[in-house]
């Protein structure tokens, strides 16, 4: 069905509650059975209200009335509005209203929001200032990992992996909203740190764009295989997809990234390049899960980005 409108109801504020949505001149719910935090995130983004903080389940803000839609997004986090995400159409649905959508966004965009753009999801890319109403650019000549992890941490998007300064390329237009940061590491906001250089400053370095890659940042997909759910797997890290190596790769191993990827339970533990290979980093090797994690890099592995393999050895899975 056409989307032609989007609510949160029954929370504290505008920004938390039940997901209504308007189809076919009524308002109706979503089932919350594929219902994630990144398609949550471009609702709270679409509707000013921040980033998604949390989806909680079941009936949290009460039960909706009218239809309930089992329409699944399958949004990457980036999105201007739920519209632009790709979307498995599949109507009304048999699951009640005990089982309907929320999200708890972070609020309104506030004297002191930050942002990342241009990477490849909301916890990575080229940080940006909301001040005066107006999102400007942070410049700085020795940013490095104490700061990046503040700006990580006041996203909610873990620790921090990596500080950088975008190439020319990806630099920004805008007006610059922070010339300057010294964190300590532990501030709760970017705005803490000592930002007030003075102009007469000795300037080390270049003033430049900054960037960070939080660890919220990692993803994962199953790539050319038959559909969604069937793949070699590949890993965002560092702001690059790459591939994991079949060492020990088993069932539980796969049970972990069909569960993340809400694809039902492992059919089969693929090897040696089964889908093809990938290219780019070989982000993990040795993963021996439980099967279950909560995400795959929260089993125990060797170190992030170390193995002896090659791409002839890339893993896969089938989910059920």
């Amino acid at each position: 069905p056409e989307f032609t409108g989007f609510r949160l109801v029954n929370g504290s504020t505008t920004c938390e509650g039940r997901v209504e949505v308007h189809v076919l001149g009524t308002w109706g719910t979503l089932c919350a059975s594929r219902w994630d935090l990144l398609d949550a995130h471009v609702l709270c983004h679409h509707l000013n209200c921040g980033f998604a903080e949390s989806v909680p389940r079941g009936g949290h803000f009460g039960r909706g009335s009218g239809p309930v839609w089992r329409d699944s997004f399958h949004c990457k986090g980036t999105e201007a509005h739920l519209g632009e995400c790709p979307v498995t159409a599949l109507g009304a649905s048999p699951c009640s209203h005990e089982n309907d959508a929320a999200v708890i966004c972070s609020g309104p965009a506030g004297s002191t929001s930050l942002r990342l753009v241009g990477g490849g999801s909301r916890c990575d890319g080229r940080v940006e200032i909301f001040q005066h109403g107006t999102w400007g650019r942070v410049w700085d000549d020795q940013w490095g990992m104490q700061e990046a992890s503040v700006v990580c941490r006041q996203l909610r998007c873990g620790e921090a992996e990596a500080a950088y300064s975008p190439p020319k390329a990806e630099r920004g237009t805008g007006p610059v909203g922070l010339r300057g940061v010294r964190c300590a590491g532990h501030e709760a906001t970017l705005t803490l740190c000592n930002t007030s250089l003075p102009e007469s400053a000795p300037v080390t370095g270049i003033l430049a764009d900054v960037g960070v890659v939080c660890w919220g940042s990692r993803q994962v997909r199953l790539a050319n295989g038959p559909g969604r759910c069937a793949g070699r797997v590949e890993i965002y890290s560092q702001g690059s997809w790459g591939t994991l190596c079949d060492d020990g790769w088993d069932l539980p191993d796969a049970a972990v990234v069909c569960r993340q990827l809400g694809c039902g339970g492992a059919v089969e533990a693929v090897g040696s390049a089964g889908f093809g290979e990938g290219s780019g980093q070989i982000w993990l090797d040795n993963v021996n899960c439980s099967g279950a994690e909560a995400a795959l890099w929260d089993c125990p592995a060797g170190s992030w980005g170390q193995h002896d393999c090659g791409h002839k050895e890339d893993a896969g899975v089938v989910c059920s």
